[in-house]
C-alpha cells in the first residue's frame, strides 16, 4: 500500500491519448505508414493497427505495443501484418524484413503468435525474439518460444535459432555475441528498451507523487517521452535486456516515504540508479542509465493520467 497520506492528493489533470490495444504504434522514426498512410512521431497515442492492417517501413523503424509488457520493434524495410488485436490472443505476422519482441512479462492466459512464412511461434517466456522473414529463420536471444510448421513442432530456447524452411524444422544454436554485434535491429532494440525503463522509473515515480490516475500494472502515458511505457503493478523485475522496471509500490516502500529521504533527499531525483540502487538499498539496475531530462528529473514534478487498457487507467488482468 502507498499510504493513507498520499490517497488525499488530487488526481492529475494532464490529458491522455486514446487508450491503447494491441497493434498501438509508440515510437516511429524515418519512413512508415499503416496501409499506406503516413505515420509519423506525431501519430504516436492515436495511431493503431486494427485487424488486417499492414505496418511498413523504407528507410525508417517502428515500435507498436502487443500485450502489456510486450513490445514489437520493425526494422528497416520491413512490413508487418496484424492478424488478431486481442490482448489474450494476439497474433502478428512479419511479411517483409525483420521484426523483434521484446517481452518483458508473459503470463500464463496470454497467447502471443508472431507468423513468418508459414510458420507460428508461440512466446511462451519472457525474452528477446527476432523474425527475419527475408532469410526465413527465427531466432530466440532470450526466453523460450514453440515454432508450429504443418505437422512439425520444435521448442526453440535460449541461444537457438530455427529455419522455418528447412524439410525438418530442427533448433540449432547460434552465435549470439556476433549476432547481437552485427545486428542494427537488436542494437536499436536494446537502446528503446533503456529508454523505456526510464520512462517507467519517471512513471512510477509521478505516481507516487499523485496516485490518482494509478490503475495497477499496465500502459501508462508518459508525455515527457511522448509514448506508453509498461509499469509494474508491484516489486521490481528486469528486462530481458537487464534494464529495471519499478513499481510506484516499490519505490515508495524502499523510499521510506517521500520527505525527507525520498526524492529530493537521497532518492531519485537527479541521480543515476546504476551503481547505488534505488535510495541506496534496492537492487541496482544492471547497465541502467542515469534519468535524462525529460525522464526522471523533467518528468517527476508533474502529475499526470494514466492510460492503459482498463477503464479510464491502467490495465487489471
Amino acid at each position: 500500500m502507498l499510504g493513507l497520506g498520499l490517497a488525499a492528493i488530487c488526481t492529475p489533470a494532464w490529458a491522455v491519448p486514446s487508450l491503447p490495444q494491441p497493434g498501438a504504434l509508440n515510437y516511429v522514426e524515418g519512413q512508415a505508414s499503416i496501409d499506406n498512410s503516413v505515420v509519423t512521431s506525431k501519430s504516436v497515442g492515436s495511431a493503431v493497427m486494427n485487424a488486417g492492417d499492414v505496418l511498413s517501413t523504407g528507410n525508417g523503424r517502428a515500435e507498436i505495443l502487443l500485450t502489456p509488457g510486450v513490445f514489437m520493434r520493425i526494422g528497416k524495410d520491413s512490413s508487418v501484418r496484424m492478424i488478431a488485436p486481442e490482448l489474450t490472443n494476439t497474433r502478428v505476422e512479419v511479411l517483409h524484413g525483420q521484426a523483434m519482441v521484446e517481452a518483458d512479462i508473459i503470463h500464463k492466459e496470454d497467447h502471443i503468435i508472431v507468423a513468418e512464412r508459414g510458420a507460428t511461434a508461440e512466446l511462451d517466456k519472457k525474452g528477446v525474439y527476432d523474425f527475419n522473414a527475408n532469410a526465413g529463420v527465427i531466432r530466440v536471444f532470450d526466453g523460450q518460444a514453440t515454432v508450429t510448421q504443418g505437422d512439425q513442432q520444435t521448442d526453440v530456447k535460449k541461444d537457438k535459432q530455427v529455419m522455418v524452411d528447412a524439410p525438418k524444422l530442427k533448433a540449432q544454436k547460434f552465435d549470439k555475441d556476433e549476432a547481437q554485434a552485427s545486428d542494427p535491429l537488436y542494437s536499436w532494440s536494446k537502446l528503446r528498451s533503456e529508454y523505456l525503463a526510464e520512462a517507467t522509473a519517471s512513471t512510477a515515480q509521478t505516481y507516487i507523487v499523485d496516485t490518482g490516475g494509478w490503475y495497477g500494472p499496465g500502459w501508462y502515458w508518459n508525455p515527457w517521452w511522448s509514448m506508453y511505457s509498461f509499469v509494474p503493478g508491484d516489486g521490481f523485475f528486469y528486462s530481458p535486456f537487464g534494464f529495471g522496471l519499478y513499481s510506484p509500490v516499490y519505490l515508495y516502500s524502499y523510499g521510506g516515504g517521500l520527505y525527507p529521504h525520498g526524492f529530493y533527499g537521497r532518492g531519485l531525483y537527479g541521480r543515476s540508479v546504476s551503481g547505488r540502487g534505488v535510495y541506496g538499498r534496492a537492487p541496482a539496475v544492471r547497465s541502467a542509465p542515469a534519468f535524462r531530462a525529460g525522464g526522471m528529473g523533467g518528468g517527476f514534478r508533474g502529475g499526470f493520467a494514466g492510460g492503459g487498457f482498463h477503464g479510464g487507467g491502467g490495465f487489471h488482468r
